[in-house]
């Protein structure tokens, strides 16, 4: 918006009876809101109570501010961005005959998924779903604090692409402010995706990988190949088989790690084994498929979906995830291959978790010692089964290792010892995960 022409007269203000001309967003946060609130970018409006109406504040704004809830007015009152006759109200403030009613508003917000040129390793595509082997360090879609260098970024820009390659303009989904008639499509969707959780920009995202777990995920093109594949993941009618390399080694081949998880009660960031009424049941499948000197390789299925739910399980099992530095894993270098570290997780039945800031100070040093290899968990989403929503026909997608994944087992291999492996049972097609020759 530009800013005021200091020498054109003020437009007089709206009386109570007057049409609403315009809305403006305010739904950014409430933080954001303040400091956007300078003369060159902020709006302000003002109102004038015509009749003795009798309502409150909260409410008469949310009614002329159309689209906008109730409680982002209150925010912005607590904000000091609304004055009733020049002075701060409160939420329940009676507006009467006479009053003014000032009001600062944030710049429009743009509420876009911008295609960037990300590169993704495209599994499968079809008219329905797209596969895609997530590479470490990539976020799935936009947040508060990554709005951008996302998954949905590169698939936007992939789509356009495509688009353009077949001689169609890519259009861009896109809400700019609120509007005063329903948009033709929810804010935050991507043309080629479905529009299911587009709102809270997640457009045809079924499931997810944490930032640094690597392998396949589905995302649906459509919104009824999204609702179908959402219901197999809902009532587990899915296979997801994962692969981890873990400190220390194993006496049998295998296992089940039935524990319930809920909220580490003094890390804000971790996950913890709980016994009381705040924890869900939690249920992980082990299968020991390699073992080497100080480390093993172990598949997982997961029966339960829960936040952080293999790290916790495996660290309370006394095999913390390498490189998990959360749950008491420790990075690892050329020289642990040889000589590995005793994990600060190795203790079984403790929930172990660092805080923040340790975990920074331990991920520091050891982006200083040479010939690191890895630093993050390593985790791989290797395969995932699902019944394809046109054909209604299984289908069975395996990712390949991404770096560093791929190196710390390769430099493992040597390493390798003669101890318990599953020998049935399991998911994961090793020489195609893996992209070595079977042992």
């Amino acid at each position: 918006m530009s800013p005021a022409n200091p020498n054109t007269p003020p437009t007089p203000p709206p009386s109570d009876d007057a049409p609403e001309s315009k809305t403006i967003d305010i739904n950014a946060e409430p933080a954001d809101a303040l400091e956007a609130d300078s003369e060159d970018t902020a709006e302000r409006r003002q109102f004038v109570i015509t009749r003795d109406t009798q309502k409150r504040l909260d409410v008469y704004l949310q009614q002329r501010l159309k689209g906008i809830s109730r409680s982002r007015v209150q925010k912005l009152i607590d904000l000091g961005g609304v004055t009733v006759n020049d002075q701060h109200p409160k939420h329940s403030t009676t507006l009467r005959e006479g009053d003014r009613v000032h009001v600062i508003l944030p710049p429009q917000a743009v509420r876009t998924i911008e295609p960037e040129p990300i590169p993704l390793d495209v599994i499968h595509e079809d008219d329905h779903l797209i596969v895609i082997n997530k590479q470490a360090g990539l976020i799935v879609h936009p947040a508060r604090s990554n709005l951008s260098g996302t998954l949905l970024n590169g698939l936007a820009h992939r789509f356009a692409q495509q688009q353009q390659q077949a001689g169609l303009a890519w259009r861009e989904k896109a809400t700019r402010g609120f509007r005063t008639h329903d948009p033709p499509d929810p804010e935050g969707a991507v043309e080629g995706l479905s529009t299911v959780g587009a709102a809270e920009f997640r457009p045809g995202i079924v499931h997810r990988l944490d930032k640094n777990t690597t392998g396949v995920m589905v995302v649906a093109k459509n919104d009824e190949a999204h609702w179908a594949i959402a219901r197999q993941f809902e009532t587990r009618t899915t296979v997801k088989a994962y692969l981890a390399v873990v400190h220390g080694n194993f006496d049998t081949p295998g296992g089940v790690i039935e524990q319930p998880l809920g909220k580490h009660p003094t890390i804000r960031e971790a996950q913890a084994v709980r016994h009381d009424s705040t924890a869900k049941q939690s249920v992980t499948l082990y299968r020991v498929r390699r073992q080497y000197r100080g480390f093993s390789l172990v598949e997982l299925e997961l029966k339960t979906g829960r936040t952080h739910q293999i790290r916790v399980h495996l660290s309370y099992i006394g095999h913390p995830l390498v490189g998990d530095i959360i749950y008491g894993g420790e990075p690892i270098t050329d020289q642990d291959i040889i000589n590995p570290p005793t994990p600060a997780g190795a203790r079984q039945h403790i929930t172990f978790a660092r805080t923040k800031e340790e975990g920074q100070r331990v991920e520091a040093e050891a982006a200083q010692r040479p010939s690191l290899i890895i630093a993050h968990p390593a985790l791989h989403a290797a395969m995932l089964r699902i019944t394809h929503p046109q054909t209604q026909k299984p289908v069975t997608y395996t990712a390949p290792l991404h770096e560093p994944l791929r190196t710390l087992i390769q430099k493992l291999q040597p390493q390798q010892i003669d101890a318990p492996t599953a020998d049935s049972g399991y998911w994961i097609d090793l020489t195609a995960a893996l992209n070595q020759p079977p042992h």
